[in-house]
């Protein structure tokens, strides 16, 4: 409700009795998170032969290249320079809204030569005067300066609002950080991961090669049934047709991965031209409690610090029911003589001005303003709630795909040991004649796609670890962001 139409000295002796800034003071929401995550226990339990500090977590995978990608995108991706310009930009923000709460002030000066009319009544005035000259001199130098009185606090809300602004694009910044460092070691590992099924796409082909000439030769011998060198033909060309895909999403990896590292497609191709081992997730250490992540994950910190801006422009929005307070004075000199005497005594010149602004009947719009600064902030409230659900969806989802990917990965190597044997003994048995060329066909089958099938679970077992650093917070130590009173 707009405040009641008293007189303006007693709303001024009023607000400086009462020394605070209108509108509602924030108070950082509570968010109710468990005490411990879900799958906390099953990632204690996990036997890996490294640990990683959260703060440097990719050089616990202990693969250099690894290490020196992610090093490099973080002193080169352009996704950085970016976030670096936006906390510039909010940091220039924060100033000029410093700025607002104190007093300006300009010189200004001029230097003027006239020559009078004598067509207009001054001038013929001035024409009868005895000895007028129609020629003059005007010198001025002035000192001016102007200070809007914040009574009601709604310079110093603004400067809240910026200051959170601020303190969210560090955030944001950092959580660009994290999203580097995770996306691209998270492509590293794709590529090692596709290195390792192309490579046991190309090791099938050529064990299905092999098995192709030797059935054309038994063929040739009358001992193989022309079915059978077609049968192994269509094996071949199955196992052929999976390489190219496989090229494809190779050669996409490394273009992106040469993107995240700020240089053209190709750059680093030749570095990783030779196959490498794909990383081992190493065990994660000091994860914390959900509810550090809300300390802790720097995407969390910029909802958090927004919803602070938003609460502060209600207070703008509510001082506007209030008069607008402001001082200015002008000190100078003026002579229309002679230069000589611009500084003189008589030249001299003061003014001060109390000015007063007061949006007396234009209170709709000011409610409609506060309406709009009050939904901005529930909308930013729910946002925030929302990205705390998200943040522990995302480490539990995370933890529970590098346990159960590592599950299958274990599982898989004992398979394709297993499926390796039987295809040795089947095309054996083939040779003697006490098995079809179907059952080493299938065998074939079986063991390329268990080998695919475990080089996929190591590969996705990797990138969950990734993941769950990311979703985690990387170690990163925020500021402690407190509510900024309000004197």
């Amino acid at each position: 409700m707009p405040p009641p139409k008293h007189l303006l000295s007693a709303l001024i002796a009023a607000s400086l009795l009462a020394g605070c800034a209108v509108g509602p003071d924030y108070v950082r929401p509570d968010i109710a998170m468990p005490q411990r995550f879900e799958g906390q226990a099953a990632v204690d339990q996990r036997h890996a032969s490294a640990s990683a500090d959260l703060a440097t977590w990719w050089a616990g995978f202990g693969d250099p290249q690894l290490t020196r990608y992610v090093t490099l995108a973080l002193e080169q991706n352009l996704d950085l320079a970016q976030a670096a310009a936006r906390v510039a930009q909010a940091r220039a923000g924060l100033g000029a809204a410093n700025a607002a709460l104190l007093p300006s002030g300009n010189v200004s000066g001029q230097a003027a030569r006239v020559y009078q009319s004598v067509e207009t009544p001054l001038g013929r005035v001035l024409n009868s005067t005895p000895g007028f000259d129609r020629y003059g001199n005007d010198y001025e130098a002035n000192f001016n300066a102007s200070w809007e009185l914040d009574l009601f606090g709604g310079l110093r809300r603004g400067r809240q609002a910026a200051l959170a602004e601020y303190q969210a694009s560090e955030a944001g910044a950092a959580a660009t950080r994290l999203a580097v460092a995770a996306q691209t070691a998270d492509i590293y590992i794709t590529i090692r991961g596709l290195q390792a099924r192309l490579q046991v796409a190309r090791n099938q082909v050529r064990t299905q090669q092999d098995l192709v000439s030797t059935i054309k030769l038994l063929y040739s011998k009358g001992l193989a049934a022309d079915l059978q060198v077609s049968q192994a033909e269509g094996a071949l060309a199955q196992v052929q047709a999976s390489v190219p895909v496989l090229e494809t999403g190779l050669d996409a990896a490394m273009n992106a991965l040469d993107v995240m590292l700020g240089t053209q497609p190709g750059t680093h191709r030749a570095e990783l031209a030779e196959a490498g081992d794909i990383p081992t997730a190493p065990r994660i250490e000091a994860t914390g409690s959900p509810g550090e992540l809300l300390r802790r994950r720097p995407d969390l910190i910029v909802a958090e610090r927004r919803l602070a801006a938003s609460n502060a422009r209600i207070g703008v929005a509510i001082a506007e029911y209030y008069p607008k307070v402001s001082l200015s004075g002008l000190l100078g000199s003026a002579t229309s003589v002679a230069s000589g005497n611009l500084f003189s005594s008589g030249a001299n010149q003061a003014a001060g001005v109390l000015g007063v602004r007061w949006r007396l009947f234009d209170f709709g719009r000011i409610n409609a303003q506060i309406d709009e600064a009050k939904g901005q902030q529930a909308e930013l409230l729910a946002a925030y709630r929302l990205a705390a659900l998200h943040a522990t969806e995302d480490v539990e989802n995370a933890f529970s795909a590098l346990v159960k990917r590592e599950e299958q990965a274990a599982v898989l190597a004992q398979g394709v040991n297993s499926l390796s044997r039987a295809r040795t003994a089947s095309f054996a048995a083939y040779q003697k004649g006490v098995v079809s060329l179907i059952e080493v066909l299938q065998a074939d089958d079986n063991l390329l796609r268990a080998s695919d099938e475990r080089a996929q679970a190591q590969t996705e077992s990797a990138r969950a670890a990734v993941a769950a650093f990311k979703a985690l917070g990387g170690g990163w130590q925020p500021h402690q962001y407190e509510a900024v009173a309000v004197k």
